[in-house]
């Protein structure tokens, strides 16, 4: 690693590239677990919700962006993707989408159970067990590209200015 006038250079393996094998095995995941979303009844809004704050709590920039603007493009408000990382303290969320979080937020956290359990719990009382499933699903498949993000360094590139 050398550094440049703007910092250090990273020299990192895009794992995705280097084994496109396993990148695409994920991918045919991730497209079984939108299907799996799609007819548990999880509208669209609440995966890419669930796909942006699992993707915050892992830092992952590369997501952030890509699910952002898949937010935006099947309506979610600015509003509430600005505060999402705070959803806790607010009210634009509902019962549902607060337990699919809850839920999200434990499936990438999972070793403390008694948080495991309360998001469980609340889960319980307002999604179906196919949301349930569903839910947890989408986690584990966003906390997968956040890792093989992450590790490879994907860059965020900026949108040309109009």
């Amino acid at each position: 690693m050398s550094d440049t006038a703007t910092g250090p250079v990273s020299k990192r393996v895009f794992v995705d590239k280097q084994s496109p094998k396993a990148y695409h095995a994920l991918v045919e995941t991730a497209e079984a677990v939108r299907a799996v979303a799609a007819d548990a009844g999880l509208d669209r809004t609440l995966v890419e919700l669930i796909n942006l704050r699992v993707s915050q709590i892992n830092g992952c920039a590369y997501c952030l962006n890509v699910h952002t603007r898949a937010a935006l493009r099947v309506g979610e408000t600015t509003q509430r993707l600005g505060v999402l990382a705070a959803w806790r303290d607010t009210e634009l969320f509902t019962a549902r989408e607060r337990a699919a979080l809850a839920l999200a937020e434990a499936t990438t956290e999972p070793a403390n159970a008694v948080v495991q359990e309360s998001a469980y719990d609340a889960a319980r009382q307002v999604l179906t067990d196919d949301e349930i499933s569903a839910v947890v699903w989408v986690a584990i498949t966003i906390n997968a590209f956040n890792r093989v993000s992450v590790m490879s360094k994907h860059p965020v590139r900026g949108i040309p200015q109009q």
